[in-house]
């Protein structure tokens, strides 16, 4: 899914800075400066510094109360939440946990996503929590352009991390009616669970048809929770959306991923097919 827009753009946060090592973003996660705090977590997220000090910094990032907005929001922990489901570190996972119950819509949303990116399952329970109100629940705020919980994030670390789990059943419970919720995204993302969730067809199929949706941005969702499942019989379906190649390249990128097999030195008919349709959008 696309990443929220934020009004604490990183770009425009060091207007003519110089190029920063990772030392000094690491140093700038405590500088008096706000945006140089929040410019070094997205920094370190962005050139992935997997070094034990960016992880401490930005694990402490994530209980930061100085960098507030207006109405509340904790724009610098955003960051470091993002960030730290880049950096593959496991330490990373009782921070994130607990941001799922920050105050702040974006800040859950990121620690959803970086979650399902750790691949840790012991947040599942946290995760499914967030999902208890069922598809009732899950209304717009009022005076804000989000609804009560990120349940597209959510259900897509559901997807990630409850596969043959203690929890499969409960997460296929919980997320089944999303599938009818009146938001398209949602429903796409309670597809793409779904499948991973069950492995059954039918829900890859349906992410399928979405990529007739006349919204292109739909599309475009379509097509990332294409690659993002790997789903094979979607290639050149994908190949023949309308939307842009560079979209369309990203998702046959995720199922050819899925069909090499790293111990085997040969590829298969079908990964060679998808390199074919690659080659093609070149």
């Amino acid at each position: 899914m696309l990443e929220q827009p934020s009004t604490h753009s990183p770009e425009a946060s060091s207007p003519g800075a110089e190029p920063l090592t990772a030392e000094q973003a690491i140093a700038n996660l405590t500088h008096a400066d706000l945006s140089l705090r929040y410019y070094a977590a997205w920094w370190l997220g962005k050139y992935r510094v997997k070094d034990a000090a960016a992880v401490e910094g930005l694990i402490t990032a994530l209980e930061d109360e100085s960098d507030r907005t207006e109405l509340g929001g904790y724009p610098l922990r955003r960051n470091a939440a993002r960030a730290l489901g880049k950096l593959e570190d496991q330490r990373a996972v009782p921070g994130l946990v607990r941001c799922l119950a920050c105050e702040d819509f974006y800040v859950r949303e990121a620690a959803a996503q970086s979650l399902g990116m750790l691949g840790d399952p012991v947040c599942i329970p946290d995760l499914l929590s967030l999902l208890a109100g069922g598809v009732e629940g899950a209304h717009p705020i009022p005076g804000r352009p989000h609804l009560a919980q990120p349940y597209e994030a959510v259900m897509e670390a559901l997807g990630m991390l409850a596969p043959q789990t203690e929890w499969t059943s409960e997460a296929i419970e919980q997320i089944q009616p999303f599938l009818q919720h009146p938001t398209e995204r949602v429903r796409y993302s309670a597809t793409r669970a779904m499948y991973q969730l069950t492995g059954e067809s039918a829900y890859g199929d349906r992410l399928i048809q979405a990529l007739s949706a006349s919204d292109i941005n739909l599309r475009r969702v379509a097509l990332s929770d294409l690659g993002a499942v790997g789903y094979l019989p979607a290639a050149e379906a994908i190949f023949n959306a309308a939307a842009e190649n560079s979209f369309k390249l990203f998702s046959l990128k995720g199922v050819l991923e899925r069909q090499v097999i790293p111990s085997d030195s040969s590829l298969s008919p079908d990964a060679v097919r998808v390199m074919e349709l690659m080659d093609k959008l070149l």
